[in-house]
């Protein structure tokens, strides 16, 4: 019964309108992914020299069982694996989220010969300097960095892994949750109170994992998970895929079903303010219902070109993390978590 209160008092009397009235958290997507080719330890890297609260690495798994960071199952757009003869015969096709694709998987390759491969820019709008220079790191390398940079820099810096298409890998006997919890309990990171949230697309693997770990879980919502009204601005309905994932108990119908088992969602940027065609973008009601459901809302993905920006922010990333800001948002993912730290400390 706290949630609500708490969110009432901090949009009334605080700073920020956040659930708790914390600062918004600045998560680093796939690293410093607008300077380096995303989800390398150079990327990682740049984002903490920048201050960001979190990095966020991608989990898929190796045909060998090991957790590496990558946006995808699939390496064809992320890595030089497409230019290598001697990988050729890896291309296949599989069932991804119900739909037949090509390409090299990850689940098709050993950690050692993933370790042949060099990430590169997959995003063309973006410098291609970096391609070629630095290799796909594992789960274990990035918490080793994040040790070794918290204690550098004397603070703690957080970790947000995110398990990519977990019924695809469970289909494929190479489930990612408990991978997952064996390395931060060899470390012991499993534990309430550690800065590490777990995010997943899909429910039944989040439902697992409640019952394993006391870290915060993270609904993420595709386009199309959260149903509006008439007016298009109150959430009434969401809809999260599961694609056969087995382990979870009932499928979520609303925020308060997701609050059962997770402790915040992750919608899309254009959910809160949706595009319908207007000059303005549409304010909904997203954040307020989140939050009377005691969850944290944190929203993809803040980017800086222009491209990617609505017209009513004039070009101007700044003006687009400060709506937000206003709107109480709890965190935001972003490839330039250097726009958005100077952002919010400008509000």
């Amino acid at each position: 019964m706290s949630g609500p209160v708490q969110a009432q008092s901090s949009a009334t009397s605080g700073k920020w309108a956040t659930l708790d009235g914390s600062p918004p958290l600045v998560i680093a997507h796939r690293g410093a992914s607008g300077y380096r080719p995303e989800h390398t330890l150079a990327s990682y890297l740049l984002a903490i020299e920048f201050g960001a609260d979190y990095v966020e690495p991608d989990l898929v798994a190796t045909r060998d069982g090991h957790l590496i960071a990558r946006h995808e199952p699939l390496l064809d757009d992320t890595t030089d694996v497409k230019s290598r003869p001697e990988f050729a015969s890896r291309k296949s096709t599989k069932t991804l989220d119900g739909k037949p694709i090509t390409g090299f998987y990850a689940s098709d390759f050993t950690l050692a010969e993933i370790r042949q491969l060099r990430a590169v820019q997959p995003n063309p709008a973006r410098s291609k300097e970096f391609d070629g220079k630095f290799t796909v790191p594992t789960f274990e390398e990035i918490l080793d960095l994040v040790e070794q940079e918290s204690t550098k820099r004397g603070r703690r810096i957080g970790i947000y892994p995110e398990t990519k298409h977990p019924a695809f890998h469970l289909q494929l006997q190479l489930p990612l949750e408990d991978r997952l919890l064996d390395a931060l309990n060899r470390r012991g990171l499993n534990k309430a109170g550690t800065p590490i949230f777990i995010q997943s697309f899909e429910s039944a693997n989040l439902q697992y994992l409640r019952d394993k770990t006391p870290l915060p879980l993270v609904q993420l919502m595709d386009d199309g998970a959260l149903i509006y009204d008439q007016s298009g601005t109150r959430v009434v309905r969401v809809a999260i895929p599961d694609y056969g994932d087995p382990r979870g108990g009932e499928r979520p119908n609303s925020l308060a079903d997701v609050a059962k088992y997770a402790n915040a969602i992750g919608p899309w940027k254009r959910q809160i303010l949706r595009d319908v065609g207007q000059p303005k973008l549409l304010t909904t009601t997203v954040i307020e219902q989140a939050h009377q459901a005691g969850l944290r809302v944190h929203t993809y993905t803040f980017r800086n070109e222009p491209a990617t920006l609505a017209p009513e922010y004039n070009n101007d990333p700044l003006q687009e993390y400060r709506r937000f800001y206003d709107l109480g948002i709890d965190g935001v993912f972003s490839d330039f978590s250097d726009t958005a730290l100077k952002a919010r400390a400008s509000r």
